[in-house]
């Protein structure tokens, strides 16, 4: 029995986890002490110390600076509400989660060549809706790799005019374009000596159609920079069909004779520049480009048909918004000016005359609009019905004869005058 109560002393059910069935010898026999009880030798033990409580969790955290990101990142499900109102969520697809890795990793894509064109577009429209081309640097490096795989899906046509702002804060990301069609930088005030301008004559610009340069501030310096690869190397502009060179003053009788280097000419305007000889230019015109002064004002020239088109359109949008929300102060220092000049504590300040003057003056000038006659066949007179099939075809193949007799002697004569005036052009 002492046995037994010394073994007892060090027992503790109550305090201790339960461990099993003990036994205990006693006379020869083992006999169960307790089901919940240990055995221990030693001193006793005291309950194990636990730091966090029993309801405590512990949660992986990523990139804690930046937690905007992170729930991107994690936010792996589309929540839904039923017809009966219950919510209900989804996963999101695989494509969709790598899509958006990819737009938040866009800069860092080595190249799209060869990539699909229907997910290159939708990749495209991921980083858009991320605003990643409007980023200062890696935005252009992005942008690049879109423009060198896919040229002028990304955008084919673009229009800036009189966003003069948007040119000067975003050029490097403009110049990025490829195989743009129709470009509109009227009423900018490039000059001559412009980075854009030069920028023209290009070879990632040859495929420009459409080119509308009005009221830019250009002189005859800068028009012969800008044909200088067409007339010496029958490169850069070489495909252009329509051209706007109106209400730039600076723009004489020698300018217009570099402009005669463009053979494929349809359209051309060149009212309110400071011609001196008016009808010389005009027939000199009709002569070696074959283009006629237009009696009224051609559509081609109203501005109207000249968008921003491709996959890049809203990224023009997100940079002309960034450039007028960084001009806003200037709007409200303009507005406290003019309450100071009503007070009369400031000097009234001329203001700057507008392309709209320039268009008045144009306009009262003369309208000097050109455009190409489309050629008509001259077909000979048709011989009445005579019998018999022989003769139908016999005078059908005399007809078509004389008609490739003229079509030569035309071609003939036309190539020597397009030699002699490219050899003109290179003095």
């Amino acid at each position: 029995q002492k046995r037994t109560r010394g073994m007892s002393y060090w027992l503790h059910p109550d305090s201790h986890g339960d461990a099993g069935p003990v036994y205990v010898r006693e006379d020869g026999a083992l006999r169960v002490v307790g089901a919940g009880a240990a055995v221990r030798r030693g001193p006793p033990r005291t309950a194990p110390f636990r730091i966090f409580s029993r309801g405590f969790s512990v949660e992986l955290c990523l990139n804690r600076e930046d937690d905007r990101a992170r729930r991107q990142r994690t936010d792996h499900f589309i929540f839904t509400y039923t017809k009966e109102g219950n919510l209900r969520y989804s996963a999101k697809s695989l494509f969709s989660l790598v899509l958006g890795y990819l737009s938040d990793n866009v800069d860092r894509i080595d190249s799209l060549v060869g990539f699909p064109e229907q997910i290159a577009e939708k990749l495209f429209s991921a980083a858009e809706a991320r605003q990643k081309f409007t980023e200062p640097v890696t935005g252009l490096r992005a942008l690049q790799k879109f423009t060198e795989a896919y040229g002028s899906l990304v955008l084919c046509s673009l229009c800036l005019r009189s966003r003069y702002l948007v040119i000067s804060e975003k050029l490097e990301e403009i110049k990025s374009f490829r195989e743009l069609t129709c470009l509109d930088l009227s009423c900018c005030k490039l000059g001559d000596e412009h980075e854009l301008l030069e920028h023209l004559t290009k070879e990632a610009l040859s495929s420009v159609k459409r080119l509308l340069l009005k009221d830019n501030s250009l002189s005859d310096a800068g028009l012969r920079r800008m044909t200088a690869p067409v007339r010496v190397l029958k490169k850069g502009l070489e495909n252009l069909l329509v051209l706007d060179l109106s209400c730039n003053p600076k723009i004489t009788d020698v300018g217009i004779g570099y402009l005669l280097c463009f053979k494929k000419l349809n359209c051309l305007d060149i009212s309110g520049t400071g011609l001196k000889d008016v009808n010389a230019v005009v027939k000199r015109i009709q002569m070696q480009i074959g283009l006629v002064q237009s009696k009224v004002p051609l559509k081609e020239f109203d501005h109207s048909n000249c968008k921003t088109e491709g996959w890049a359109e809203q990224t023009v949008l997100q940079w002309e918004q960034a450039v007028m929300e960084a001009i806003k102060p200037q709007d409200d220092l303009r507005s406290r000016t003019a309450a100071q000049r009503f007070y009369g504590k400031t000097h009234r300040i001329k203001e700057v005359v507008k392309c709209k003057l320039v268009e008045a003056e144009t306009k009262a000038s003369g309208n000097l609009q050109f455009y190409k006659e489309k050629v008509q066949n001259c077909h000979l007179p048709l011989k009445k019905e005579v019998a018999g099939s022989h003769e139908l075809k016999n005078n059908k193949k005399r007809a078509l004869a004389e008609q490739e007799r003229e079509r030569t002697s035309k071609q003939k004569h036309l190539c020597l005058t397009v030699e002699d005036w490219d050899l003109l052009n290179t003095y």
